[in-house]
């Protein structure tokens, strides 16, 4: 090749380069990547401390109730997703004043349900324990204070995400990570063990809340404008089926997993989930941004397609990155994460990479159809979920066959969900992402 030939491919590489670095879409994603790993990175360290702390019986409990507590988050992240899409929506239309009301509102109509499920917590403690093989109840009910903290944690996460405020989203994301590690720490040197590590997830909780409200302060100030909330309804149905199926696929597996293998197994078990979760985690950005950026491309008539091209290749990349460190250093990875006492789980440390790089584009897809308010991936997902538990419950025989079931079943969902996104890319329209509209104050 001469050199001109060099010079040429070296300024159309060059040329690409500066028009990815001038992307709104990359630079958001790379604001709220950073939060993201700040948090992912900490929820590692987090894992990482109680499996060295408590050995695979101990942590097999720790990851069971984080499990719980990541299906009982579920409310959180609807109601993140519900709070975002409004909010990108009047943001839109530059109606802070609404944006206020959702705030407000969303924050009192928590408070009830929120104490329910602290009474139900206490009522129900000796049955999880049961169900889980747990050596105590008392966790159960930090589990279930943790999860009423995380509830309305949502509210300033989702005007944040709505709004497309990702640095205070990123600093919000990366700090409860931070202090849950920190005082994981602290209280696993006091002996506290199962307990404190759900003290440490709702400490952390309590602290991002307090900052995520601080962040709000000049909305806050703003002349409220009422909205009719009852008009969320339609799209808090999807969000609740998309959220809870991608929810089932990432945690479920351990929850049964503890029910039917051993407590050994079901330690190493959990690690593994904890692995494959990495690339999860670390793509998890690239879904919340991608999010408000549909909502605002549809309403405007732009290029949701292409945003979500951008997306799912930013997401393979970093998937494919992260798989070939999984292949070059398993044993590395697992004892930097757990020690040597899950051995048993290098073998199928690449195999559980590749289902999490399956399950992030599960995730984006979802968000997708989600944001665009598209129920009609939700019969896949759901048959997803019931398959998921059915393999598990019906092919259990180790530590292999539940992997092997969790494979089969998240990208089996994935083709589903390509196809679906094949049909419905020519038939969106503004009026899909449609704003809640304003009603007068009460006089």
């Amino acid at each position: 090749m001469n050199p001109s030939n060099l010079a040429g491919h070296g300024s159309v590489s060059l040329s690409r380069l500066r028009s990815l670095s001038a992307s709104r879409l990359v630079r958001q994603n790379l604001v709220l990547f950073i939060g993201g790993l700040t948090g992912g990175v900490g929820g590692f360290v987090y894992h990482a401390l109680a499996a060295r702390a408590l050995g695979p019986r101990g942590y097999g409990e720790v990851a069971s109730l984080v499990a719980l507590y990541s299906i009982g988050t579920s409310v959180n992240l609807v109601l993140t997703l519900v709070l975002a899409r409004y909010t990108a929506a009047l943001q839109t239309d530059g109606r802070a004043g609404a944006i206020r009301h959702l705030l407000l509102r969303s924050t009192g109509l928590l408070s009830l349900p929120a104490g329910l499920l602290l009474i139900c917590s206490v009522l129900l403690a000796t049955q999880v324990q049961g169900f889980e093989h747990l050596d105590a109840p008392g966790p159960v009910i930090w589990l279930g204070a943790a999860v009423a903290a995380v509830w309305f944690l949502s509210v300033p996460r989702g005007i944040l995400q709505g709004t497309q405020r990702f640095p205070a989203l990123s600093l919000n994301l990366g700090g409860e990570i931070v202090v849950r590690t920190s005082v994981l720490t602290l209280l696993l040197k006091l002996g506290l063990g199962v307990s404190g590590s759900m003290i440490a997830v709702l400490t952390g909780c309590l602290a991002a809340y307090a900052v995520g409200l601080y962040a709000q302060r000049r909305l806050l100030r703003q002349p409220s404008e009422t909205v009719h909330m009852r008009s969320m309804l339609g799209f808090t149905l999807t969000a609740t089926a998309g959220t809870l199926g991608i929810l089932f696929l990432y945690n479920f597996d351990v929850i049964l997993a503890k029910h039917f293998l051993s407590a050994q197994q079901a330690g190493i078990y959990g690690g593994l989930n904890k692995i494959a979760t990495i690339i999860y985690f670390l793509t998890l950005s690239v879904s919340q941004v991608l999010f408000p950026r549909v909502v605002e491309a549809v309403a405007r008539r732009g290029h949701p397609g292409r945003l979500l091209l951008l997306s799912a290749g930013i997401t393979g990349t970093m998937g494919v990155v992260t798989i070939a460190a999984f292949a070059l250093v398993p044993r590395l990875i697992v004892h930097v994460l757990f020690g040597s006492a899950f051995d048993a789980a290098i073998p199928y440390v690449l195999p559980v990479g590749v289902i999490g790089l399956g399950l992030s584009l599960d995730n984006l897809l979802v968000q997708f159809f989600m944001a665009v308010h598209d129920r009609l991936f939700i019969p896949s997902l759901a048959l997803a979920c019931v398959l998921l538990a059915a393999s598990i419950s019906l092919h259990h025989g180790g530590v292999g066959d539940v992997v092997a079931d969790v494979a089969a079943v998240v990208y089996g969902l994935l083709l589903l969900l390509v196809l679906r996104t094949v049909r419905l890319m020519p038939r969106l329209r503004p009026e899909m992402v449609a704003e809640p509209q304003a009603v007068p104050e009460p006089a």
